[in-house]
């Protein structure tokens, strides 16, 4: 019997390469010119890169509230965060065959924490991560994830990813008190400051700006694991600082770095199930939960093309049209992550452009991968180390993170007058209004009306009408809910 591998197609080049093992021949190791150490190697280095979302999930989503005003716990998260990223990057691997791993988007993390949790409660925030997997799933199998990405202009979604850097730059900036809103105990309309008072006041911000520093020029100078390193550097800073110093708790926010009574803990599973799939329809309303539907929607499968198929071309995986070997099974893996992440309490998991980290080692396969998901499940067991990590040496990475997505402001065609403004508002509302959906929906709908205005209406076509009618919908849905009389 033909054994079954993760990429065989019915035009794979002839001959192949003698497999050396059983693992070499499910993985095609040695056909893709890599080897066992050069995958475990490729592995180790990908989950060094990209580790640091273990402390930084936990950080964003236990800084929000839910409609009945509860937070997530520390440890809860972090165990959350590690379980479904070990597992998604291990079927990633398994079944893609891709050295891709996932994790918990920072795309949607702030989606599922400050647009939708404050709508409804966890569980049904979590529900509706649920449903937005399922329908990427479903999407990835009919073929609509392709259309839909199609059906919105280039820039648009450039403009997307260049708002959540935004966004993500804000909540660090924001969560580490550097920037703070303070405009009734200030009596002024100034509706954001720098640090507590218009100055940078304390130790802890002193050791964020200096965790910052440390952060962009290792990332510079292209240091391997360059986050990490300074998120741990800026961690133990902190736990000698507060130690010799006896800083005041409330000036490090919600973690005061202490040293833990023990390295290792059970993990703690309380989030795992904990999901409520349609009460989010009745408290937010109808309306509303599709529009975050499709915003957990748009804001993930975007993000994880465009880092399927360029770490896959770096990883040489992409025949000469540019198509990626085995991409249904990825999308459809990817899509399972979105589901993952809702029924652990983790938010949508998704693809790692720090996965490149693994490739430039040499990782070929997903091999590559399983190495990097064990690595990642192994830390759940060292919930009290994350426990210690202040906000200050952890949101560098966010606002660092932020700066880099912003990079892709040089793609925005600014000469082309039908994009200017909608670009502008979508980049503009994300951050000023803490809702990646205002900012999809304002550009969307802008972008159609100056395409109406000038009579260019067949431009736009009828799937993205259909999306400004949503979005139109939704802003104006409670003017509507006034004219009928409805509560």
């Amino acid at each position: 019997m033909t054994q079954l591998r993760p990429d065989s197609t019915d035009t794979d080049p002839a001959p192949e390469p003698e497999p050396r093992s059983p693992i070499d021949r499910y993985f095609r190791i040695t056909r893709r010119g890599s080897s066992m150490s050069r995958e475990v190697r490729g592995g180790i280095t990908t989950f060094v890169a990209m580790s640091y979302i273990v402390l930084l999930n936990p950080l964003i989503l236990g800084s929000a509230e839910d409609i009945t005003g509860a937070s997530l716990s520390n440890t809860e998260l972090t165990t959350a965060t590690a379980l479904c990223a070990g597992v998604m990057t291990i079927l990633m691997g398994v079944v893609g065959n891709a050295p891709l791993a996932m994790a918990a988007g920072l795309g949607v993390i702030p989606v599922v924490a400050f647009t939708v949790a404050p709508e409804m409660t966890w569980a049904q925030a979590m529900g509706l991560v649920v449903l937005e997997g399922v329908c990427i799933v479903l999407m990835a199998i009919s073929g609509v994830r392709e259309r839909i990405i199609n059906s919105i202009p280039p820039a648009l979604k450039t403009a997307l990813t260049v708002g959540i850097g935004l966004y993500i730059a804000l909540v660090g900036l924001v969560s580490a008190g550097f920037v703070t809103r303070q405009p009734d105990a200030a009596n002024t309309d100034v509706p954001v400051q720098l640090g507590p008072s218009g100055h940078l006041v304390g130790w802890p911000l002193g050791l964020f700006c200096l965790t910052l520093l440390l952060m962009v020029v290792l990332v510079a100078r292209k240091v391997p694991g360059a986050i990490l390193i300074s998120i741990v550097t800026g961690t133990l800073l902190s736990i000698v600082v507060n130690a010799v110093f006896d800083v005041p708790a409330e000036q490090w926010g919600r973690t005061t770095p202490d040293l833990p009574s023990s390295l290792v803990a059970t993990p703690d599973f309380g989030l795992f199930g904990n999901i409520d799939l349609f009460g989010g329809f009745v408290n937010a309303g109808v309306i509303a939960a599709v529009v975050f539907l499709f915003t957990l929607v748009l804001s993930g499968f975007f993000d994880a093309m465009g880092t399927i198929t360029s770490v896959s071309s770096e990883a040489g995986l992409t025949s000469s049209d540019g198509k990626v070997q085995g991409m249904g099974r990825i999308l459809l893996v990817d899509g399972i992550g979105a589901v993952g992440g809702g029924v652990t309490g983790s938010s949508p998991n998704t693809v790692f452009l720090e996965s490149a980290a693994g490739v430039a080692e040499g990782a070929r396969t997903g091999l590559a991968s399983v190495v990097t998901g064990v690595l990642f499940a192994a830390t759940m067991l060292f919930t009290p180390l994350a426990a210690v990590v202040p906000a200050q040496a952890a949101a560098p990475a966010l606002v660092l993170v932020g700066g880099m997505m912003m990079a892709q402001v040089r793609n925005i065609p600014w000469h082309d007058e039908d994009f200017v403004i909608p670009v502008f508002l979508t980049v503009a509302i994300i951050p000023f209004t803490y809702s990646i959906t205002n900012g999809v929906g304002a550009g969307l709908i802008s972008y159609c009306a100056i395409k109406i205005c000038k009579g260019r209406a067949k431009e736009i076509g009828w799937l993205l009408s259909v999306l400004s009618l949503i979005f139109a919908l939704y802003f104006g849905i409670e003017g509507i809910k006034a004219v009928f009389g409805v509560s």
